[in-house]
């Protein structure tokens, strides 16, 4: 299984790509890089050339993408726009494709919540709608979209990997699969066997941060929860990518080589 990082998480530069720790990620080994979409669509022609350069120089191919959507580009409610949402688009994968992803995460909480005086069944008709439109954009430069369940404090709108499952069944394209974040499954305790019943059929990309403070895992901070995780992965037959989307303790080499560790001893 290959490993990766969600460098937004420890961004510490301005344009909030993280890029400035790809260095440490070759150190330490790491397979590749996930880098944020909302913020990569957000630079302009310069400091996107500058950032594509970088990760083609560092060697650490970034094969994945998180965070789809800024919370500027509604996707429910009265003030979506769906001319807006699939120009974004293009933008934004046009520019993942030059950078090597092959999918993109869709969480994006802040975007896609449901207005409170919006009934939550036309929130989801409405996402359901953008999946489809921009589906075959998506396939167009090589890409998977994955749907990240989220905790209901991020989002009240699919808040579990059953609520992605479901989504993507209602959607019906290749492309549009599902993600599963051990940080949100074990807050909204949702059990294991789930990724064992629908994983093989539709899971195709996971991130990890332990429970506590949403840290970088490390094999002397071992859960109970991690190891059926682990196993419910295996049955369910995926062997793909897992990128560690953590936020680091202070030291960010060291609570990166601990996660790296981590993840290789677990699927291994």
């Amino acid at each position: 299984m290959k490993i990766g990082y969600c460098l937004n998480m420890v961004a510490t530069r301005p344009d909030g790509t993280g890029a400035e720790h790809l260095g440490t990620l070759k150190k330490l080994g790491y397979d590749y890089v996930e880098l944020p979409c909302a913020e990569v669509a957000a630079l302009d022609d310069e400091a996107f050339d500058a950032l594509a350069a970088k990760v083609s120089e560092t060697g650490v191919p970034c094969e994945a993408s998180n965070n789809f959507f800024p919370p500027s580009v509604r996707l429910t409610g009265p003030d979506a726009n769906s001319e807006k949402a699939d120009s974004y688009v293009r933008r934004a994968l046009s520019r993942l494709e030059r950078l090597g992803a092959m999918t993109v995460v869709f969480g994006s909480g802040a975007a896609k919540n449901v207005p409170v005086s919006w009934p939550m069944e036309d929130g989801y008709a409405q996402v359901i709608g953008l999946l489809k439109r921009i589906s075959p954009i998506a396939e167009e430069h090589g890409i998977t979209i994955v749907i990240e369940p989220l905790r209901a404090a991020e989002c009240n709108l699919i808040n579990s990997f059953v609520d992605g499952v479901c989504l993507a069944r209602d959607v019906n394209l290749e492309n549009v699969r599902v993600l599963v974040d051990y940080y949100h499954l074990r807050v909204m305790d949702e059990p294991e066997w789930h990724l064992a019943v629908w994983g093989s059929e539709f899971l195709r990309h996971v991130h990890f941060a332990q429970l506590e403070k949403r840290h970088c895992p490390s094999l002397s901070r071992l859960d109970a929860h991690y190891q059926p995780f682990f196993d419910a992965l295996k049955k369910a037959g995926y062997d793909a990518r897992i990128s560690c989307e953590a936020y680091t303790a202070g030291n960010f080499e060291a609570d990166a080589a601990a996660a790296i560790e981590f993840l290789r001893s677990m699927t291994n």
